[in-house]
This record gives structure tokens, C-alpha cells and sequence, in this order.
């Protein structure tokens, strides 16, 4: 039994915009730790050694198992997939606000680390489906437009996280926030659930399982555009990461207060939405899914540059710092297009239909290796130059990568999938 996709107020499908909070409630999970690390710090006694590897599991989830996870959500069904990883973050998180409430002794750090890579697993399993899940439940016309929202998830999932954050922790402790945030998984499972039509039917998904992993693993790796797609989103969202991930250390050096620093990163995050959802407008429009990458990464090389460079020995000979900030701003907001543009050809360009989600789990591993590499490169140059001046280096580099991977990157690929 089937029907048509019913459009939400916004133009979009019901059951794609649930599946968007669905990514949203993932993010949230993956951004809960930073406005988190004061407490946990003063609860456990945890070092920033310990902290660090809190943060970075995730990412090493992604980095080592993004693939395959992806292959995962192919064989096992889209919808089961994303419920499957809704699950697990909704159960780790439980756990993890147990351990902190049960007995906040030093060992518990070791629980909470094998937890939080437990949520990178999770995550995984929620957004890998992501794309293929929208594309199957959007009509033609909305397609574009629902995917530049699933593009939004991540930095609106991280923008509630560091708002929302601090005040939810100083209320209830850091295990309450741990558990507001398993309500929110639950509530987006049960969305989902509700929502989004069942995988197929029992013939489809016998034939999806009877195909061969290693043969899809291979068409995936062996394709020149999912590649291509992967190198893309690392060179973007490791560059963005290091320049938000490090906004409050930079607002630190310069003694802006602890409050005004979060709302300006939180800010600063957010404005990738606005970029998100205008690349998927753009895209719907007719605009050039290459040109769009371009202009993308050409504002965030210009934005990186007035942000950071500076002239001369001293940093007066630098922009002022408003106007530092709105190039930062503008950095998050024309890099928001890339995603956007990223997630709707991963749905061309993937080898066929049931390559999809290990496309978009290629792309996830190589965004997570970037996020890793990145900030330890842009801290390694801030120490050693004693400052933050020659972090457009950085971001330049990744901008301009961007650039020449956009142009082996056409709508008519002979890798592209079924659009």
C-alpha cells in the first residue's frame, strides 16, 4: 500500500521533514559534549587529554566504519537503519546520564568513553540513510529543496546543542542534559516511525540483501564521482570545523566574555542553515550544482582570509574586530551551500540505487577524517606562530581543493546514478 508523499506546510514532505529531525536529534548528540566539558571536567576530574578523546570519538566512528555502516543502511533498509541508530543514541545516552548520577568516580570515565563511541555508531546508522530516505519520499519538485534542509542538520544540530547546552546543565547536571537529549532521540524515533513508510516490500528487500556486499563496496569505492564527492565535503567540513570548533579559544585570547562567546559561535554555526536551505533553493531553481560548489568555496577562501590575515607585525594592521566576525559569518553562511549541493549529487552520482547510503557513508568518512586532522593542524600553526593570524592558511587551501574538485563534478557524469 502506498501514497503519495504528503507536502508539509513548507513545501516539503512530511515524512523528509521528519526525517530531517531525525539528523537534527543525531547532531544533537554529537554536539552535546562541548558546552558539557566544564562539568564533566569538575564531576570526574577528567583532564583535557580525556576530554579530547570524549570529543573525538565520534568522529573516529565516522572515520573508521562511515563505509561500511553506509553498506549497512543499504542492505538492512533505509527507514530501519535510521530507527536502528535512534535507538542506539536514545539507549547510550540513557546509560551515559546513569553513569554520571550512579557514581561519578574516575572509572566512569572509561563507561562514558565506550558510550560515546557506542553514539558514534548510532549517529552513523541515522544519518547515512539520510539522503535516500528524502529522495525516495519527496516528489520531483521538492527533492532539492528537502535535501538542502537534511544539509542543515549538522550545524542545526550543533547551534541548539551549544545554546541550549548551558543552561540545561547548570539545571539539571550534566546527566539530565544527557537525558533530555534521550527524549529527543525517542520522540524523533517515534517520528520517523509514524511518518515514514515502511522499507518496500519483502521482495525488494530480499533482493536488495541477496546483492553482493564486496561487489557494492567495490562499484562504490571503484566510481570516480562518489570519490571525488568524498574529497569535497573533507576539504569543506574540515575547514569549517576548525574555524567554529576554535571560536571560542580565539574570543578567549581576545577577552571576550565566556557568554557572549557562545552566542556568537552558536551564531556563527547557524548561519551554515541559512546556506544550507538557499543552496537547496538555488539548486531547485536550475542553478548549476558545480557552479554552486564553486561560488561556495570562493566565499569561504574570501571570508578565511578577512577573518585571519593580517598585514604587518601587529594585529592592528588586521581588519577590525566586527568586521572580522561578519567575515567569519559570511564564511559559515557561503559555505553552507556546499553541503547541500554535496548531499543532492550523492544521489546522482552514487553507482545505482542501493549504493546511496554508502555513497553518503564514503563522504561521512572522509568529512570525519578531516574533522580529526584539521583543528590539531590550525592549533599546531597557532602555537607555533604564537596566534591565530595564519589560520587562513589553512582554510585557503581546503577552499581552493574545493574549487578544482568541483569542476570534475558535472550533471552528466558517466557515474552518475538513477537521479
Amino acid at each position: 500500500m502506498s501514497s503519495a508523499p504528503r507536502p508539509s506546510r513548507a513545501g516539503v514532505p512530511a515524512a523528509a521533514f521528519a526525517v530531517v529531525m531525525a539528523g537534527v536529534a543525531a547532531a544533537l548528540h554529537l554536539g552535546k559534549l562541548p558546552p558539557a566539558v566544564p562539568a564533566l571536567r569538575a564531576t570526574l576530574g577528567i583532564g583535557l587529554v580525556e576530554a579530547g578523546f570524549l570529543l573525538s570519538l565520534v568522529q573516529l566512528a565516522g572515520m573508521t566504519l562511515g563505509l561500511l555502516v553506509g553498506l549497512a543502511a543499504d542492505t538492512i533498509g533505509l527507514r530501519r537503519s535510521m530507527l536502528v541508530g535512534l535507538t542506539v543514541l536514545t539507549v547510550a545516552s540513557v546509560l551515559g546520564g546513569a553513569v554520571g548520577a550512579a557514581d561519578p568516580g574516575a572509572h566512569a570515565v572509561f563507561e562514558l568513553l565506550a558510550l560515546r563511541a557506542l553514539e558514534g555508531v548510532g549517529f552513523l546508522l541515522t544519518v547515512m540513510p539520510g539522503p535516500g530516505l528524502i529522495r525516495a519520499q519527496s516528489v520531483p519538485h521538492t527533492e532539492k529543496a528537502a535535501l538542502g534542509l537534511w544539509a542543515a542538520y549538522m550545524p542545526l544540530g550543533v547551534a541548539l546543542a551549544l545554546l541550549c547546552g548551558p543552561a540545561l546543565i547548570a539545571w539539571l547536571g550534566w546527566p539530565g542534559w544527557w537525558w533530555v537529549l534521550s527524549l529527543v532521540s525517542a520522540a524523533a524515533a517515534a517520528w520517523v516511525a509514524l511518518a515514514v513508510p515502511a522499507d518496500g516490500c519483502r521482495v525488494r528487500v530480499a533482493a536488495v540483501s541477496r546483492e553482493d556486499g564486496v561487489a557494492r563496496l567495490r562499484a562504490t569505492l571503484g566510481a570516480r564521482g562518489p570519490r571525488t564527492l568524498a574529497l569535497a565535503f573533507a576539504v569543506y567540513s574540515s575547514q569549517w570545523i576548525a574555524v567554529i570548533g576554535f571560536l571560542p579559544a580565539i574570543y578567549a585570547d581576545a577577552d571576550v566574555p565566556a557568554g557572549w562567546s557562545a552566542a556568537l559561535t552558536a551564531l556563527a554555526a547557524a548561519l551554515n542553515i541559512v546556506g544550507n536551505v538557499t543552496g537547496g533553493r538555488l539548486l531547485q531553481r536550475g542553478v548549476a550544482p558545480e557552479r554552486l560548489l564553486r561560488w561556495g568555496f570562493a566565499i569561504m577562501a574570501l571570508g578565511g582570509v578577512a577573518a585571519f590575515a593580517q598585514i604587518g607585525q601587529n594585529a592592528t594592521a588586521s581588519l577590525p574586530p566586527v568586521l572580522r566576525y561578519l567575515a567569519v559569518c559570511m564564511f559559515s553562511l557561503g559555505g553552507g551551500v556546499v553541503p547541500a549541493t554535496l548531499f543532492m549529487l550523492s544521489v546522482r552520482i552514487a553507482p545505482g540505487p542501493s549504493t546511496v547510503s554508502a555513497t553518503v557513508g564514503m563522504m561521512q568518512q572522509a568529512s570525519s577524517l578531516g574533522q580529526f586532522i584539521a583543528p590539531p593542524v590550525v592549533a599546531w600553526i597557532a602555537h607555533r606562530v604564537g596566534g591565530w593570524e595564519w589560520t587562513w592558511i589553512v582554510t585557503l587551501a581546503c577552499s581552493l581543493a574545493g574549487i578544482a574538485l568541483a569542476t570534475r563534478l558535472s550533471p552528466a557524469s558517466p557515474h552518475a546514478g538513477t537521479a
